[in-house]
């Protein structure tokens, strides 16, 4: 019986349980995955499984990381994924946490542009520490990406964005997410990928404050290459403002269409 233990090719005898591979190949480890998910020590493998043999607290290769990834996402998912360059237009509340998502499922590159600091008002909404206080957000937002997945490639630029610098910036990107708080900033995003790199698709976010309705926020196609999300209609003012949950629906769908529009999936 031919099998797959931490991306190696191996014979095994059948009968043979998770837990003899384990005895066999990592007997130190206390986390089983088979085929992406995790199973019990006496399930019996059959020919052709994968398994992963992980010690808790032990921090995996850059192989044995894209190979775990790509038994949950299946292979041919985790490879478009690791291709693909995503750029991120503000790495506030909503460019944070779409970074965060992008790095933890494998995007294989990510182009981040911001040229503010972290601040103490930041912190009850975007994915920054206390400690990163006074740092510009796209140097502490590339610690943070590191921490979380060291194999993807973060390319950060402390950069005011404009219609000068945004065509250079994101054209390897096959996806921009605009994530900026002011209306004249995200028309201009939007307005200058669109027109500048032909090639690229644009999922911009409107309608994000306050504590309104989940199920208000949406995701809709404006037109070939331009996604909304938001409901369009809340804005911060005061006894309005923006708060960690619903930014992060809104981060969350974007994340979600920046994933979809990779895979193809324009609906």
């Amino acid at each position: 019986m031919n099998i797959r233990i931490n991306e190696q090719s191996v014979s095994m005898t059948p009968p043979c349980s998770l837990a003899g591979a384990a005895q066999q190949f990592k007997p130190d480890a206390d986390l089983l995955i088979l085929n992406g998910f995790p199973a019990e020590p006496e399930t019996l493998l059959q020919e052709g499984d994968q398994l992963f043999l992980i010690k808790r607290g032990e921090q995996p290769s850059a192989d044995e990381l894209e190979a775990l990834m790509a038994a949950r996402h299946t292979p041919g998912i985790h490879a478009r994924l690791k291709q693909a360059c995503v750029g991120i237009a503000g790495a506030g509340g909503l460019g944070s946490a779409v970074a965060v998502a992008l790095a933890r499922i494998g995007v294989g590159r990510l182009i981040i542009a911001d040229f503010d600091l972290v601040e103490p008002s930041n912190l009850n909404r975007q994915q920054y520490f206390i400690d990163q206080i006074g740092l510009y957000k796209v140097a502490a937002l590339t610690q943070n990406l590191q921490r979380i997945n060291p194999y993807v490639s973060v390319e950060p630029h402390q950069a005011l964005l404009g219609t000068d610098n945004i065509p250079q910036l994101f054209a390897p990107c096959s996806v921009v997410v605009e994530a900026f708080d002011r209306a004249d900033m995200k028309a201009m995003l939007v307005d200058t990928v669109l027109s500048c790199l032909p090639g690229c698709c644009v999922v911009a976010a409107s309608g994000v404050a306050g504590y309104d309705d989940n199920n208000s926020i949406t995701t809709r196609r404006i037109s070939s290459r331009l996604y909304l999300v938001g409901d369009g209609v809340s804005e911060a003012q005061p006894g309005n403002g923006l708060m960690a949950p619903r930014v992060a629906i809104a981060a969350g769908h974007q994340a979600n269409q920046v994933v979809r529009i990779i895979l193809g999936e324009r609906s």
